[in-house]
């Protein structure tokens, strides 16, 4: 699944071919996503994309006429070509641009979205209200997280998971800030202190900023049709590394289920 990373990514190699530009056809060549893709994003043509921003795993794309949101789901992509590019079979949705390229939301799985929304309401979307704050943002601190963590029986893991604490903190990332944290991934929520909160609340912005700058983990060129592995995967120090030596002291990385996730860790360094 996409990554906040990974969508911050495509909401970079995206946007330069988009603002400014006039729509000139929306293309709706199947509807039955996640939620199907209703009629009304039709009113985008010949409007004009002034924007572009990320809410979680949100991409929202500002018009005149209203802000489309686009999620991508388990397995979506979006790429930038030339209109003349033949459709590959999931190929659901698309937008056609003045500058003679087009905006195509490819969803093998169709579990995302493609949706237009109210300006003035869009933050009070269904699927936007209830959201946590940004890990990047200055919103994010080691007093919210201590907070929310207060009483609470969960994992710290299932915590930073958690969409209403704190967005996009995936299972990889959140394997890669707890080791860099030096916390156990079972250790109860209410049970982490305060000096750990500050190392955690840290390494999530660390962890999440690195893997920004280096495409995630699955970099997609945006204006051919191959797409190109992420660079972050060579970085991963805990996450898919099983039997491997840690980096830190050697000792083999174990893997567990929580919460029907895999989730690896250094036995040694993280307490």
């Amino acid at each position: 699944m996409p990554e906040l990373p990974e969508v911050e990514t495509t909401l970079r190699g995206v946007m330069p071919h988009l603002l400014n530009e006039r729509i000139n056809a929306v293309i709706v060549r199947d509807r039955r996503l996640r939620w199907p893709i209703p009629e009304s994003v039709e009113r985008l043509e010949g409007s004009t994309v002034i924007n572009g921003t990320r809410r979680a795993k949100y991409l929202l794309f500002e018009t005149m006429c209203g802000v489309l949101l686009i999620h991508l789901g388990m397995s979506g992509s979006l790429r930038i070509v030339p209109k003349s590019t033949p459709w590959r079979k999931h190929d659901h949705f698309a937008l056609e641009l003045d500058n003679g390229m087009q905006m195509r939301l490819h969803d093998p799985r169709r579990f995302g979205a493609a949706l237009l929304l109210d300006k003035q309401e869009a933050a009070q979307h269904k699927l936007l209200k209830d959201l946590g704050p940004e890990p990047l943002s200055e919103t994010f601190t080691a007093d919210v997280l201590h907070e929310l963590c207060k009483g609470k029986s969960a994992t710290i893991k299932t915590v930073i998971m958690d969409a209403h604490v704190v967005v996009g903190v995936g299972n990889i990332y959140a394997c890669e800030a707890l080791f860099t944290a030096g916390i156990k991934p079972s250790k109860r929520a209410s049970k982490v202190k305060m000096d750990a909160l500050i190392r955690l609340v840290d390494a999530i912005k660390e962890v999440l900023s690195a893997s920004i700058k280096q495409g995630g983990t699955t970099l997609r060129d945006f204006l051919r049709e191959n797409g190109e592995p992420g660079y972050f995967k060579q970085s991963l120090r805990v996450y898919d590394r099983e039997g491997e030596p840690c980096r830190a002291c050697q000792t083999a990385i174990k893997r567990q289920i929580q919460a029907q996730r895999s989730t690896f860790f250094c036995p040694k360094c993280q307490k």
